[in-house]
């Protein structure tokens, strides 16, 4: 950040009094900046036992398989994102259940989440955002060609729930990959 966004002077990077971390401070009218973690909402949304993957038509990881998810916005709720998302990335409708996992990634100022769902039909399509969609079942995910760690962490932890006929609450915390 180089410029206040209430009165356009130039910042600088201090610790504001009563404060522990560096903040972007402005020059001129001492608005302070807070920039914090962006959450990341998604679904796994099952049908007849198979997973629904987005193939991304964006970057980061163009081409790669996902589950349909994407940054929260203003004004809605964690299931609401989830909705959202399920539908613009592909075209789908689905009744969330309970949240499923929750992971962090602080060194991207990031934490994801994911709810378990179903779809409501067989209704789905790529969206602006999708090459493609798909359904999966555990033997057919991509799971070498999936985009983030994340989506593979959550995966691997709703199959083995799955199969243990009880869904537990995960949380993680990702360490960078090497050579970050």
């Amino acid at each position: 950040m180089n410029y206040c966004n209430q009165c356009g002077a130039a910042v600088e990077l201090r610790i504001p009094p009563g404060d522990s971390l560096q903040r972007h401070v402005c020059q001129r009218c001492g608005a302070i900046h807070y920039q914090n973690p962006k959450l990341v909402v998604g679904c796994i949304a099952e049908w007849e036992g198979d997973i629904l993957l987005c193939r991304r038509a964006i970057e980061p990881r163009y081409g790669l398989w996902t589950l349909p998810a994407g940054f929260m916005e203003n004004g809605e709720s964690t299931t609401q994102a989830a909705l959202r998302e399920t539908l613009e990335e592909a075209c789908a409708r689905i009744e969330i259940d309970d949240l499923f996992s929750l992971v962090n990634v602080p060194y991207i100022n990031q934490v994801h989440l994911f709810y378990r769902g179903r779809l409501l039909d067989s209704d789905f399509a790529a969206g602006v955002e999708s090459l493609e969609t798909a359904l999966f079942s555990e033997t057919e995910i991509p799971w070498q060609e999936l985009a983030f760690r994340t989506v593979a962490l959550s995966l691997k932890a709703y199959f083995a729930d799955r199969r243990a006929a009880r869904f537990e609450f995960h949380e993680y915390d990702l360490r960078p990959p090497t050579g970050y």
